[in-house]
């Protein structure tokens, strides 16, 4: 069983006696402006069709978004999420040793542990606010068959930009790359960073509507690979994996009429608008450190006498449910992640979190 991931706002809510809707959720990294307008109205349209069964292989869920991306339908296939497939990488592809870079993702360790699979971490340094040095991982990449590789990263936020990368992948064409771009959409050079279009034979690219969208509930997830690739994963693919709504989803956020590009366009924009206030409102406390991120979410170093742990318990007296980041292997009870949401309440938190540390701080 997964434990350790953000969002958990039915414990919050139990300890503190309210309703789960009450709690102001910065644990979890889902699009402060979505869902996308009227895709609400269109699913509740559509929801005559769970009486149906789905498509049994996604097909036209997969030529919407094909379509959308501008690449072969060949190469694609949809999934329960992207954790359908994080699950099933190793199994896909035989791994027998694989690398992970981290701080990162606990699932890519997870899915090596349920498939007995050994794996490596090797640790960005935190004195580079945690982008991983190709160099290093160069080092030591011969010993591994297959390198998970979260781009832009969950928790720090960073971008390993597209040309470093894709020299890696290219020069390396016996290793499998999985490249988990599930936050690309949040980031302002998403179409100029993303290796979707790519085509290395040897990189995986997975893609999630869960975080853009706002729709973590529906589960809906795509697998990039070239032919040779999708060949291997198509014995692990469960029919009827992607359920009737997700599939009818899929087709109409994809669909260009409905503003899916300027909804995300205008979430970039709001979001590196509250980074920016966010991280002003922090410019004279030294007890904290804030990185620079890509994405929706902010990792945030604590100094002195605080801990992870203490700020999170406050922080949620009042309701407010932030990411310890103890957990992450590579990071320290000195972690927290706090995820961008509306103006009022990211102003909100920050005066929250501010007040917090320099009451402790006078201790």
């Amino acid at each position: 069983m997964i434990t350790g991931h953000g969002g958990n706002i039915y414990k919050l809510a139990a300890q503190l006696g309210c309703n789960p809707s009450e709690i102001i959720d910065m644990s979890s990294n889902v699009n402060p402006l979505g869902p996308p307008s009227g895709f609400i109205a269109f699913l509740k349209k559509n929801i005559n069709s769970i009486t149906s069964l789905p498509e049994v292989d996604s097909a036209e869920a997969i030529i919407a978004f094909s379509k959308y991306y501008n690449i072969s339908k060949s190469s694609v296939l949809a999934g329960n999420g992207t954790t359908q497939f994080i699950y099933s990488i190793p199994r896909a592809l035989c791994s027998k040793k694989v690398l992970i870079l981290g701080p990162t993702y606990s699932d890519y360790e997870d899915s090596c542990i349920m498939n007995k699979v050994k794996y490596e971490y090797i640790i960005a340094k935190e004195s580079s606010s945690f982008l991983p040095d190709v160099d290093i991982i160069k080092k030591k990449i011969k010993h591994f068959d297959t390198i998970f590789i979260c781009n832009p990263n969950n928790p720090t936020g960073v971008l390993i930009n597209r040309s470093d990368l894709a020299s890696l992948i290219t020069s390396y064409p016996g290793k499998n790359f999985i490249v988990d771009e599930s936050y690309m959409p949040f980031s302002k050079n998403r179409k100029s960073e993303s290796l979707l279009d790519l085509g290395a034979e040897n990189v995986i690219i997975l893609n999630s509507m869960s975080k853009i969208f706002r729709i973590p509930g529906l589960r809906t997830g795509f697998l990039i690979a070239s032919k040779t690739n999708i060949k291997k994963f198509l014995p692990y693919t469960m029919p009827w994996s992607v359920n009737s709504i997700a599939q009818s989803a899929v087709g109409y956020l994809m669909n260009p009429k409905n503003g899916a590009e300027a909804f995300i366009e205008k979430t970039v924009d709001f979001i590196e608008k509250e980074k920016d206030r966010f991280i002003k409102h922090f410019k004279d406390i030294s007890e904290i450190k804030l990185y620079p991120s890509t994405t929706s979410f902010i990792l945030i170093k604590l100094a002195k006498n605080l801990s992870a742990k203490d700020i999170c318990q406050q922080m949620s007296l009042d309701k407010i449910l932030i990411r310890n980041c103890s957990n992450f292997k590579g990071l320290s009870d000195k972690f927290v992640r706090i995820s961008m949401k509306t103006n009022d309440l990211n102003l909100l938190a920050a005066k929250k979190l501010s007040d917090i540390i320099l009451n402790q701080g006078n201790k």
